[in-house]
């Protein structure tokens, strides 16, 4: 499956929510907030009818899918992996994703949306403990330090970008502004995902 390219706008009409997609736009800007809005996208986004719990399910696991920017069949192996590590695997699927660097680049407050964030990773803009790394997938650990080239430290638009996103860092992430660097302090935990997804939904869907 290919990755989306159409109107992000459409897939917050699908899933009837705010994503956030967009950033801070999603905030002002919403197409949620408008009157079109109300109704899904499409000639049939209007009928209104009792979903059913696959329905739930389905809706639930493509929202996961479109907040952290995955195709399908990456999703599946994230799914996959957490299914055979120990614990919960709804806990273990979401720790794996918010774990990804352009996630974690996000949530440090470096871009404005996760697909801002996977497009500096790919550029090569991201240190991970001084080493540039350019592979959006890769799984950040305890005590690794994430940066910016410093070049780009004392720039106008990084520090535009971290007056507006900073207080919104996650307890198990650290930032020192000074520096431009994050440090990742512990593993996220079930409650501190970038937005709201019930993971019980997931497994059940993946598990039919």
């Amino acid at each position: 499956m290919s990755r989306y390219l159409g109107s992000v706008c459409k897939l917050c009409r699908r899933e009837r929510e705010k994503l956030f997609l967009k950033g801070e736009r999603c905030s002002s800007n919403c197409t949620l907030d408008k009157k079109r809005g109300k109704n899904g996208p499409g000639q049939h986004g209007a009928a209104k009818s009792k979903m059913s719990d696959y329905g739930k399910h389905l809706r639930e696991k493509q929202k996961a899918r479109r907040v952290y920017n995955l195709t399908e069949e990456q999703f599946v192996h994230y799914y996959e992996v957490a299914e055979k590590m120990k614990g919960s695997t709804g806990d273990n699927l979401f720790k794996l994703l918010e774990m990804r660097l352009d996630n974690v680049v996000f949530r440090l407050g470096l871009a404005v949306s996760k697909k801002m964030a996977r497009q500096i990773v790919n550029h090569g803009n991201i240190l991970v403990n001084d080493k540039k790394i350019d592979v959006p997938r890769y799984q950040v650990k305890i005590g690794d330090v994430i940066t910016v080239p410093e070049k780009y430290k004392t720039s106008d638009g990084i520090n535009n970008l971290l007056e507006k996103t900073a207080p919104n860092i996650p307890a198990w992430l650290s930032f020192d502004k000074n520096k431009v660097a994050g440090t990742v302090v512990s593993e996220p935990l079930a409650g501190e995902v970038s937005h709201p997804i019930n993971s019980q939904l997931i497994v059940e869907y993946y598990s039919k």
